[in-house]
């Protein structure tokens, strides 16, 4: 598949789960939509954190449009799943957001590790989640964002456990890529950061290691969802974590910090 057409799956209803493994070769994206008064606020925390949070576009108010990732995207349909979001809370999950949507909505596009698995599996780095038909664990650590207006929060990471063979050149693959949220900032012993129970991920689904493998941590695009519910911001909408956005943008893109960001 390419990019346009896990979108139209997503718009026609007959794709509602994970996007990963799907469109190998091109740029996936977490969504973040918030009010216009607190944009300037979530475009800051962004700056701040940009490992978990790499904007690779964003909206103008109250447009649902991201023309430079695809002319015919539509943030309101083409992604398989979202979140609602009301006071901290999630309140409803959905497959369409066009009824939610409003005029003075800014919609962030944010980069994501999903992006990074076709160059790893090229390398011959075996992804247990893609084989088990999974999706991505996820976790919230103990490492704190830096806080920006009303967002503040817990990093959030995922998790791919590989072979320990395997962890210094999926370093360096994933190096190449910033806007995918670049290198792991952590590898083995899972409660260095927080973590004390892998077999409960907070988002996603397990992901049982082999004899010989280490847990590997990426930062993660779920960090805002973090952030909102601490917020408690009146009013949001997020993905469902793992149900991602699926860009015109070949992945190679996201090696380019000036691709797309400024």
């Amino acid at each position: 598949m390419i990019g346009r057409e896990v979108r139209l799956a997503a718009r026609a209803r007959t794709l509602t789960g994970p996007t990963t493994g799907l469109a190998p070769g091109f740029v996936q994206g977490n969504l973040v939509v918030v009010p216009a008064d607190l944009a300037d606020d979530f475009a800051t925390f962004c700056r701040l954190n940009p490992k978990p949070c790499p904007v690779i576009d964003m909206t103008e108010p109250g447009s649902p449009r991201v023309p430079q990732l695809g002319d015919e995207i539509d943030l309101r349909t083409d992604l398989p799943s979202y979140r609602v979001w009301r006071d901290g809370e999630v309140v409803e999950q959905t497959v369409d957001i066009s009824h939610h949507w409003r005029d003075d909505l800014v919609g962030f596009v944010l980069g994501c590790s999903f992006t990074v698995e076709e160059p790893l599996l090229a390398a011959g780095i075996r992804l247990r989640h893609l084989a088990e038909r999974k999706n991505t664990a996820m976790y919230r650590t103990s490492i704190a964002c830096e806080p920006a207006g009303r967002f503040a929060g817990p990093l959030v990471v995922s998790m791919r456990p590989l072979n320990e063979s395997d962890v210094s050149r999926a370093t360096e693959i994933t190096a190449r890529y910033p806007l995918a949220h670049g290198a792991p900032i952590h590898a083995g012993a899972p409660e260095q950061i927080g973590i004390t129970d892998l077999s409960t991920p907070h988002y996603g689904d397990p992901i049982e290691l082999a004899a010989d493998d280490v847990p590997v941590f990426w930062a993660c695009g779920v960090t805002p969802q973090a952030a909102i519910a601490r917020a408690r911001i009146p009013f949001a909408i997020t993905h469902m974590p793992g149900c991602m956005l699926v860009t015109d943008l070949r992945a190679d893109n996201a090696r380019l910090q000036d691709t797309v960001a400024d």
